[in-house]
């Protein structure tokens, strides 16, 4: 395991859970996880819930994250919440670009990187998401897509920026389908995404980034995964929204 940097383990609970269970949510993992501290613990509920979240993770080890932001400031955007909105619940960390929004919503390279600038404008620390389809492996693009996604979602960082970024690799086959990217493939990709952050920037800031795998993890493959040299951490989809499951894969890490 890398002890250069430290691992992030985030939970993405997607659209599930209403304010009375995210709140249950987090007064029980508190519980589970009060003694780490060898991880940064993320959770990510939906925007309902930010608000009694961020109350009930005060003066905890857990650090409150949100799911999407918009790229723009306060204004007429309808049904968009920008990063001084976030920052009132004091959310440390936003996810951007996951492959559900690059899906559904379309959202291109160039949107997410508008948006992890607006972030670390509001010093919010972006999550950064990229990751190729089971097609696009299949055909031996994934070096290609992660290579554009990469340059494109990151365009425009400073250094600084760079370092207190997040980039999650998801590989889209293995997210909520019970496939998991072997140790090795996993490896493979997250070294790849570091030599694209050492072109784009320097060795030195691509040894600090950290790169969360994002792929079906849980608590049997956590250790596995994260004992390798370019994995440093988990964003948890489904084994994120119960207790003992996002607990375990947390212990597991370290």
């Amino acid at each position: 395991m890398n002890k250069e940097r430290k691992l992030i383990i985030a939970g993405n609970w997607k659209m599930n859970k209403t304010v009375a269970e995210a709140v249950a949510l987090v007064h029980a993992l508190k519980l589970e996880v009060a003694n780490v501290r060898e991880v940064d613990i993320v959770v990510c509920p939906p925007f309902t819930a930010l608000a009694d979240v961020s109350k009930a993770v005060q003066d905890s080890n857990i650090r409150l994250g949100a799911q999407n932001m918009s790229e723009h400031n306060y204004g007429a955007y309808t049904g968009e919440i920008c990063a001084g909105m976030l920052k009132e619940f004091y959310t440390r960390y936003v996810i951007l670009g996951h492959s559900e929004r690059r899906q559904y919503q379309k959202e291109p390279d160039a949107l997410i990187a508008k948006k992890a600038a607006a972030a670390h404008a509001s010093a919010i620390k972006p999550i950064v998401c990229v990751g190729e389809t089971l097609a696009e492996r299949e055909s031996n693009q994934m070096e290609k897509v992660l290579e554009a996604q990469v340059r494109g979602s990151l365009a425009g960082l400073t250094t600084e920026q760079m370092v207190e970024t997040v980039i999650a690799y998801e590989p889209v086959w293995a997210i909520g389908t019970g496939k998991t990217a072997t140790t090795q493939q996993a490896q493979d990709a997250h070294a790849f995404i570091r030599k694209q952050v050492a072109k784009m920037f320097d060795e030195t800031v691509a040894r600090r980034v950290r790169i969360q795998y994002g792929g079906s993890v849980k608590a049997a493959n956590a250790r596995e995964l994260m004992s390798q040299p370019d994995v440093d951490g988990a964003l948890v989809g489904g084994a994120a929204l119960e207790v003992r499951s996002f607990a375990d894969i947390i212990k597991n890490s370290i």
